[in-house]
């Protein structure tokens, strides 16, 4: 199964170059990563440039205007992009350890997304850790000793068996997120209609239920180190207003998506 892995960043090469040298550094590696670009400055353009020098896949870099926070349209732009078969979801601010695509893979089903995990990454280490530190459990563990990591519970090894499915909306975040490209597809890609940070991603994964896919997560595969960073996420009440209505609606195809209906 081709994958395409879209890594979704906006002024954070930092951030970013740690997050695709883990990639760099998989068992199983991408067969081409997008890069989802929401308006940064050159800078990052000069660090998906390095990265792509470095890959043996292709990179793309899909950039457009910032008018603010519109992770849909970047995402959906991403999307059309995509040669895969399976899609994988990740932030420009998350690294990976080197098993987070074969997790992916190995989890996937038909009829299912999967949702991965996160680890958060606290503030005073987030300078130095990096995708060694990932990949380290006697460092993840006397990191989460220490209270330099958070949510550290998800390190603990379970069977891959032990995978749960539901059809809620709790826990649903596309930072860490996958789905057969033939499912996204189905229900026009993200919702436009959402600007602003939140709920873009609860929207898709309520009307991927209507489309008749179930949830499926892992609590210790497909995890993601969120590096801490400064933040003013309030959440836009038209987004509220936009997900309340797509539940209370039987429609799985949004109107505004990677298709535009009039």
């Amino acid at each position: 199964m081709k994958v395409s892995l879209i890594i979704t960043t906006y002024n954070n090469p930092l951030a970013l170059r740690k997050v695709t040298e883990s990639i760099l550094n998989q068992t199983r590696l991408p067969d081409e990563v997008i890069i989802a670009d929401d308006g940064s400055d050159e800078n990052t353009a000069q660090g998906v440039k390095s990265f792509s020098k470095g890959a043996s896949f292709p990179v793309l870099h899909v950039w457009q205007e910032d008018k603010g926070f519109r992770a849909a349209k970047i995402r959906n732009e991403a999307i059309k992009q995509t040669s895969g078969d399976y899609i994988v979801l990740l932030d420009g601010d998350c690294v990976v350890n080197q098993h987070f695509i074969s997790d992916h893979l190995k989890l996937q089903e038909e009829a299912c997304f999967i949702q991965g995990k996160r680890v958060y990454v606290n503030k005073d280490v987030v300078s130095f850790f990096n995708y060694e530190h990932a990949n380290s459990i006697p460092t993840l563990m006397k990191m989460a000793l220490t209270g330099k990591i958070s949510n550290a519970h998800h390190l603990i090894h379970l069977p891959r068996s032990l995978f749960i499915k539901n059809k809620k909306l709790k826990g649903i975040k596309s930072c860490n997120m996958s789905f057969l490209k033939k499912d996204i597809l189905a229900v026009n890609g993200f919702n436009e209609d959402f600007t602003g940070w939140g709920d873009e991603d609860s929207e898709l994964a309520c009307r991927f239920f209507k489309f008749g896919l179930i949830k499926k997560v892992h609590a210790s595969m497909a995890i993601c180190f969120h590096l801490w960073h400064p933040t003013n996420k309030k959440k836009n009440d038209m987004n509220k207003q936009l997900l309340s209505a797509s539940i209370a609606s039987k429609d799985y195809f949004c109107k505004n998506g990677i298709v535009k209906e009039n």
